[in-house]
């Protein structure tokens, strides 16, 4: 069954929760949360698996700050491709028959103009591109995250929608 029909049949779903609480616990390096996936697969990879042994129906990819703004602003040096690959990649290696694979889209911790220096298009952008690499990587839908604008949410949401047919929720 498709995440889309499962989102239509108005069942409850059980999503994943916190990564990066999971991450410190078990030792992964917080600097820049989703570098783990390629610094510390391991660990991801069994944050995951325990929220599947847990009941989550849909894991989220560790991707929550892997978008070009939040990475170059906060200085982690990361391939973005690469990371956010890999986060797809992790998640559906611990996802099981039944179970869905989302990739999460977080804030880029900037201020839109007139409060900060960066446009709309600046923000789609680079959401759009990080939703581009999680598309072909395999997800099965889109979570937009704690963002505290709702102008940011909206860029993200446009440029998910812009990037793949698939379904979107924005928390």
């Amino acid at each position: 069954m498709s995440f889309l029909s499962v989102l239509k049949s108005g069942k409850i779903i059980l999503l994943d929760g916190a990564m990066g609480t999971q991450l410190e616990k078990l030792g992964g390096d917080l600097s820049g949360g989703g570098k783990n996936n390629l610094t510390h697969p391991e660990i991801v990879l069994k944050v995951h698996q325990e929220y599947v042994q847990s009941g989550a129906q849909v894991l989220i990819t560790n991707t929550f700050t892997m978008n070009p703004i939040y990475v170059s602003t906060h200085n982690i040096d990361v391939n973005l491709p690469a990371v956010n690959r890999a986060g797809v990649e992790l998640a559906r290696q611990a996802a099981q028959e039944g179970q869905y694979v989302m990739g999460g889209l977080g804030p880029t911790g900037q201020m839109l103009q007139p409060f900060g220096t960066y446009s709309e298009d600046d923000f789609y952008q680079g959401f759009k591109q990080q939703a581009e690499i999680l598309a072909a990587s395999g997800i099965d839908g889109f979570i937009i995250e704690t963002m505290f604008d709702v102008n940011e949410a909206l860029c993200a949401l446009r440029a998910c929608r812009d990037a793949a047919d698939l379904p979107v929720i924005v928390s």
